[in-house]
């Protein structure tokens, strides 16, 4: 027995020991604001992009009143979202692109105006330093949404022979982020029908104009392929892992080529410091008339050293990247790069000598 004492006896120190360095950290939290007849629940994140995107926390804790309630937590660097449960079914209520519906408050004081990050949020919690938060509950969306302002820059690449055309023209730049309505510099989305994990929306996008006459000898007298605003539906559905997929299609609004545009695309976010990137591979589909107007030489503009040429439909796979980087929590940069990949019909039009088009726009804005 007194072998077996002499065995068991560290073993339980051991155990009690790591035990008080797991759970021995205090946090003390405070709620401000609130609504005294609703429950308060308190999300802890160890993981960036699962706080990035307000997914899924690594502790919770229930019932939260607006007294200061002091807590155990497992020692460790953390971000902290408190929220108001004003509905009472438990859950962190968002809107269609992921907008906390319902009064929140992050730790720090932090008041992000696009995916908070991580890094701003951070508290270290340890057994000999323990964290006191006062968190003041507030809407994101505030009574009419979050507008900002900014200048931006928009443009692509010309894959077409001795092309002289600017890849680049500066724009003034609009955010608006709503309950229902999203515009962020070329493109603009109201969502129609759905919830957090899915969701259906009008959508319009920015075309720009593929080229102008006058960039290149091999395109004189074809006429200007002027910018146009590309309009349809699109279904977009947020997926385990960060993941989203998103499908669309749209109609030249303005009807100067006729055609359509149809695509697909996977992209997955991730938190990098104050940065929210975002990878995305895809496929883009350009119907024959879409195609022709960019790409084709009709008949008339046919000459000895550009034949004719009606390239048909095309499916152009995309790689892209997607960037948020919050300088401050009123100024943003966001921006979005991608490249696409021409279909062989396409390359094969005598006015083409560039296998991809790159794409991107880039923009500097404060949001109040």
């Amino acid at each position: 027995m007194a072998a077996l004492s002499r065995t068991t006896l560290p073993l339980m120190l051991l155990l009690l020991l790591t035990a008080q360095a797991a759970f021995g950290a205090k946090l003390t939290v405070t709620a401000k604001s609130a609504n005294q007849e609703a429950d308060l629940i308190l999300y802890l994140y160890e993981d960036a992009d699962q706080f990035g995107s307000l997914g899924t926390p690594s502790l919770r804790f229930d019932v939260l009143t607006a007294e200061p309630m002091v807590m155990d937590v497992p020692a460790g660097d953390y971000a902290i979202l408190l929220f108001q449960d004003d509905n009472g079914n438990g859950e962190l209520d968002r809107n269609f692109i992921g907008i906390p519906r319902e009064p929140i408050a992050l730790s720090n004081g932090y008041r992000p105006k696009g995916p908070p990050s991580f890094q701003r949020a951070q508290i270290r919690l340890s057994e000999n330093e323990p964290q006191e938060q006062t968190m003041e509950l507030y809407r994101p969306l505030g009574p009419s949404g979050q507008l900002g302002v900014g200048i931006g820059m928009v443009g692509q690449s010309s894959p077409y022979r001795d092309s002289n055309a600017q890849p680049v023209q500066p724009i003034p730049a609009i955010f608006y982020i709503g309950e229902r309505l999203q515009w962020t510099g070329p493109r603009v989305r109201y969502t129609l029908t759905g919830s957090t994990d899915w969701r259906l929306a009008l959508q319009g996008d920015l075309r720009l104009g593929a080229y102008e006459d006058a960039d290149s000898s091999y395109l004189a007298d074809m006429g200007d392929r002027d910018t146009t605003f590309m309009l349809g539906l699109a279904v977009i559905g947020d997926l385990p892992g960060n993941f989203r997929l998103s499908g669309s299609v749209s109609q030249d609004l303005f009807d100067r080529s006729g055609g359509q545009v149809a695509s697909l695309s996977l992209s997955r976010g991730f938190q990098w410091g104050n940065a929210r990137l975002s990878p995305s591979v895809g496929i883009n589909w350009l119907s024959d008339d879409l195609a022709d107007y960019e790409f084709g030489v009709p008949a008339s503009a046919a000459t000895k050293w550009r034949p004719s040429y009606s390239p048909g439909s095309a499916l152009n796979p995309e790689l892209g990247l997607s960037v948020f980087y919050e300088i401050t929590t009123g100024w943003q940069l966001i921006g979005n790069i991608g490249v696409e990949q021409l279909d062989t019909s396409l390359t094969d039009s005598p006015l083409v000598d560039e296998k991809r088009l790159v794409k991107g726009f880039l923009a500097l804005g404060y949001t109040f």
